[in-house]
């Protein structure tokens, strides 16, 4: 069964279960039996649910989103908690395949009974649990995407903290344009919705400078096979490739393209997960350009000041970077919707409570959300590599 397919029949079956609840409650109004708490809140803990890819290609973009925002959440489970309830993250892995997102979801919502859903990683995988989650009327907070079908319409269950590939692909081909005068782009993207929502953030910069996209390719999600998507690149005789994709197929295209002998300037939107992008590519990586949606770790912010402290001291062991830096961030905004929700914590509470940060500082950062805007960052910071390092280019582009 499709994903899609998936969540309709799943949500077709929640939907007679909760009538079959709701006659409960009106036949035994005081019997007690068929009215639960809230799930996932108890006197002393708050269970969140965390759905995505701790291994496999995208693996290390999960890994780095937990581990920032853990760090944040044993900091505050340190200090008391929130409202004296500690944060309690259960985390599964779904290999950056929707149809596991789907059955995590599921599970943690059903079985885990958790409160609330934060840093799922991916666009086709946390579109693929959207109708669950509108259905179970559960948030969704800090998902790592830039997708457009997250942030308009606006869907009240889910809270985006990072810009969007509009917000990217515009600083980038912005850059190009000024920068090097580049007039012929091409798009390298993973064939699904994460990378056609770069494509349509690409075009749309590119109109708003009378230009298209010259040339297009493609390669399937969760494979290395860049070889026909770079020679229908290659025909289009790009300036700029802008490559859309997670680290590990996105460094097989380069290299290959490399090997090929194009010349054009490559660039690529934060999900790449840059650091383990460095790792694959190193020096053969110099002069692309890659789009943050935080700043770098050597950035004098004073929300990456301290996410560098809480992640050095909760994880020694890791390297600090802009994903596991994200995470930290997107905590950070969650402890903060927590809060203001009060100690009576429902889930209402909650996306009230985050559509209250208003011009928010973070510490450098500030985070602006609404009941008809929920996306609290705007801010993109291009880097480029530069002798296998990633270095910021300029002034963070609003």
């Amino acid at each position: 069964m499709s994903a899609s397919a998936f969540s309709a029949w799943f949500c077709f079956v929640r939907a007679s279960w909760r009538a079959t609840l709701v006659a409960c409650v009106v036949a035994m109004p005081c019997a007690g039996l068929c009215v639960a708490a809230e799930p996932g809140v108890t006197d002393d803990a708050i269970r969140l649910g965390m759905v995505n890819a701790q291994t496999g290609a995208a693996g290390g973009l999960g890994h780095g989103l937990r581990i920032g925002a853990q760090a944040v959440f044993d900091d505050a489970n340190a200090r008391g908690g929130v409202h004296g309830r500690k944060i309690d993250l259960v985390v599964a892995d779904d290999r950056y395949e929707p149809d596991r997102t789907i059955d995590g979801t599921l599970e943690m919502i059903d079985q885990r009974k958790v409160f609330a859903l934060f840093g799922y990683v991916g666009t086709p995988t946390t579109t693929a649990v959207v109708p669950i989650i509108k259905d179970a009327g559960i948030p969704l907070v800090g998902a790592f995407t830039g997708a457009m079908a997250l942030r308009k319409p606006v869907i009240p269950e889910v809270f985006n903290i990072r810009a969007s590939y509009e917000d990217e692909t515009r600083a980038l081909v912005d850059h190009f344009i000024a920068h090097d005068g580049a007039k012929r782009f091409a798009v390298f993207y993973q064939d699904d919705g994460f990378g056609l929502a770069v494509l349509a953030g690409t075009r749309l910069a590119l109109q708003r400078h009378g230009l298209d996209v010259v040339a297009t390719g493609t390669f399937r999600r969760g494979t290395t096979a860049v070889d026909s998507g770079l020679a229908a690149v290659l025909e289009g005789r790009p300036d700029v490739v802008i490559m859309v994709g997670p680290y590990t197929p996105i460094a097989a295209f380069m290299r290959a393209a490399r090997h090929e002998g194009l010349k054009a300037r490559l660039a690529a939107v934060s999900f790449v997960g840059t650091d383990d992008l460095l790792r694959l590519v190193g020096a053969d990586g110099d002069g692309t350009l890659i789009s943050q949606v935080v700043p770098l770790p050597q950035s004098d912010y004073g929300v990456i000041r301290d996410c560098a402290r809480l992640i050095g001291r909760r994880f020694p062991e890791e390297r600090v970077g802009v994903v596991n830096i994200e995470g930290c961030i997107d905590a950070k905004v969650m402890l903060i919707g927590l809060e203001r929700a009060g100690p009576s914590l429902t889930r209402a509470a909650l996306m009230q409570a985050l559509e209250s940060i208003r011009h928010l500082d973070l510490g450098g950062l500030t985070a602006d959300l609404g009941a008809d805007h929920h996306q609290a960052l705007n801010a993109v910071f291009l880097t480029a590599i530069a002798h296998g390092q990633v270095t910021p280019l300029d002034a963070p582009a609003r």
